[in-house]
C-alpha cells in the first residue's frame, strides 16, 4: 500500500507553469507558517521525500516539495527546447516558484532541504537570493572541492572546444537504448542498492518511485540535456565556487548531514568541506547510505528539525 505522500503525489499533484513548461509541485500544511522546501535529488521526485513532508507538516511548518524540469512529473525537455539542464537552470526555478507559488502568501524566509543533486541547487540557490534564505540542509552535497585558492583556467577557446566535444558525444550516444536496458535488465535496482547501505529499505515503492519518469517518452532526451549541462556548466555553478561565495558575503547557515556508508559521494568530501568551512555544521548518520532522508529518516528529521528549530543568522 502506497505511504499517503506517495499516493497524494500521484493523485493530487499541483501544477504551476514555468518558462512554458509543466511543473509538479505539492504543498502540506498551513500556507502560512515556516516555510520548507524540499528539492530531490537525481533521478528522484518530491514523492522520494516520502518519509519526511508529513513530520515536519506535524512540527508546524509549511511544507512545500518540488520536481525540478526533468524529473518526476513535471516535463522533460530536450536540447532542442531548453538547450541543457543543469543546477543553474533549476536555481532559477526554484527563485521562481518561490516568487510566484510562495511570496504571495508567505514572506518569511524559506529553509531549502536537498539530497545530492538537491543539494547542490539549494546552495546554488543560497547565493542567489541570500535575503530569502534561513539556511540550508544539504544531505549531502555533491561536487569535488577543491582546495587550492587559485585554479587553472582554461582559455576559452579550449573550453569551447571541449563542450562542443561532450555535446557531440552525448548527441550522438543512444541513451533511448540505455534507458530501455536500465529497466529491462532492473539496474535501477542495482543502481538503489548500492545507494542504500540498508537494502531492506529499497522496497517496490522506491523502485516505482524512480523508475515512473524513465518510462515516460521525454525521458531519453530531457536526461540528454542534463548530461550536456552539468558537464559544461560554468565553474561558478560548481561547489567550491558556491562555497566560498557564501563564505565570503552572506554564510548563510549550512548543514550537512552525511550517511557513513555512502558508496556515491564518501564521507571524506563531507568532512573536508566542514574542515574548510566552519560555519558548515555536518552531522554523520552511521550505518546509512547516499539517501539518509529516506533510509534513516527518523534520526533525519529530528536533526534536521533541531536544526532549523535553533536556526539564527549567522554574522558576517
Amino acid at each position: 500500500m502506497p505511504s499517503p505522500i506517495v499516493n497524494e503525489y500521484y493523485l493530487n499533484a499541483k501544477y504551476w507553469y514555468w518558462n512554458g513548461y509543466k511543473i509538479a509541485w505539492n504543498l502540506k500544511g498551513n500556507i502560512l507558517n515556516q516555510p520548507i522546501v524540499f528539492i530531490h535529488g537525481f533521478g528522484a521526485c518530491s514523492a522520494h521525500w516520502r518519509n519526511n513532508i508529513n513530520f515536519f507538516m506535524e512540527k508546524g511548518y509549511s511544507v512545500y516539495s518540488v520536481d525540478l524540469l526533468g524529473f518526476g512529473n513535471s516535463d522533460q525537455p530536450g536540447i532542442g527546447q531548453v538547450g541543457a539542464l543543469d543546477n543553474g537552470v533549476w536555481c532559477d526555478q526554484i527563485e521562481d516558484f518561490i516568487k510566484d507559488v510562495i511570496r504571495p502568501h508567505n514572506s518569511k524566509k524559506i529553509t531549502l532541504i536537498g539530497n545530492s543533486l538537491g543539494s547542490l541547487v539549494a546552495i546554488t540557490c543560497a547565493v542567489s537570493i541570500p535575503d530569502q534564505i534561513l539556511g540550508v540542509i544539504a544531505s549531502p552535497l555533491p561536487d569535488q572541492i577543491k582546495i587550492q585558492k587559485k585554479y587553472f583556467k582554461i582559455k576559452p577557446l579550449f573550453r569551447k572546444i571541449k563542450n562542443n566535444l561532450i555535446k557531440v558525444f552525448f548527441v550522438l550516444i543512444p541513451i533511448e537504448l540505455i534507458l530501455l536496458i536500465v529497466v529491462k535488465l532492473r539496474v535501477i535496482n542495482l543502481g538503489l542498492n548500492s545507494a542504500y547501505f540498508k537494502k531492506e529499505k529499497v522496497d517496490k515503492e522506491l523502485i516505482n518511485i524512480i523508475k515512473k519518469p524513465v518510462l515516460r517518452d521525454t525521458a531519453a532526451r530531457s536526461l540528454r540535456a542534463m548530461c550536456i549541462g552539468m558537464s559544461t556548466r560554468n565553474d561558478k555553478l560548481k561547489a567550491t565556487y558556491l562555497l566560498n561565495r557564501l563564505c565570503r558575503v552572506e554564510k548563510i547557515p549550512v548543514l550537512l548531514i552525511w550517511g557513513e556508508k555512502d558508496n556515491f559521494i564518501p564521507l571524506f568530501l563531507g568532512k573536508r568541506i566542514a574542515n574548510l568551512y566552519s560555519w558548515v555544521e555536518l552531522k554523520i548518520i552511521p550505518k546509512s547510505g547516499h539517501c539518509v532522508h529516506d533510509e534513516d529518516h527518523k534520526k533525519f528529521n529530528e536533526i534536521s528539525y533541531q536544526w532549523i528549530n535553533d536556526l539564527k543568522p549567522l554574522k558576517k
